[in-house]
């Protein structure tokens, strides 16, 4: 079941940069009231846009640990590596919001789910019986 939860919410992610690319060369539109607060302002685009690496890494690697032609030890280092990236990916956005006071539950949401999943995979991951 975690293994599903995690799959959907790596393509989840995937699908957020692909839509975020759409919006940027113009594709397609978007509702104002679905995107994240001052989406208009550079400063804000740059540091959304920010995420794009740690977001498509813990993505990427998550899903190439699950589904890759990976040796066993190997997709122990992957596993966890995708779950640190997940949630720092989600820590970032929570402190950024944080410090700027800016609080919208959608998005909160969606990061704190980041850091939640992540620590979930990261215990699941390296708790003693999975380890071995």
């Amino acid at each position: 079941m975690l293994k599903r939860i995690t799959t959907v919410t790596e393509v989840l992610m995937v699908l957020y940069w692909i839509l975020a690319s759409l919006l940027v060369f113009g594709f397609i539109k978007i509702d104002p009231s679905m995107m994240y607060s001052d989406y208009e302002n550079p400063l804000v685009v740059a540091w959304n846009w920010s995420f794009f690496p740690i977001d498509i890494a813990f993505a990427g690697i998550g899903l190439f640990a699950k589904y890759g032609n990976v040796a066993g030890g190997q997709g122990f280092k992957l596993e966890v590596s995708a779950a640190t990236l997940m949630i720092c990916a989600g820590l970032m956005a929570i402190s950024y919001w944080v410090i700027t006071g800016d609080f919208s539950p959608t998005w909160w949401a969606i990061n704190i789910w980041l850091v939640f999943l992540g620590l979930v995979n990261l215990y699941s991951a390296t708790s003693s019986e999975n380890a071995a």
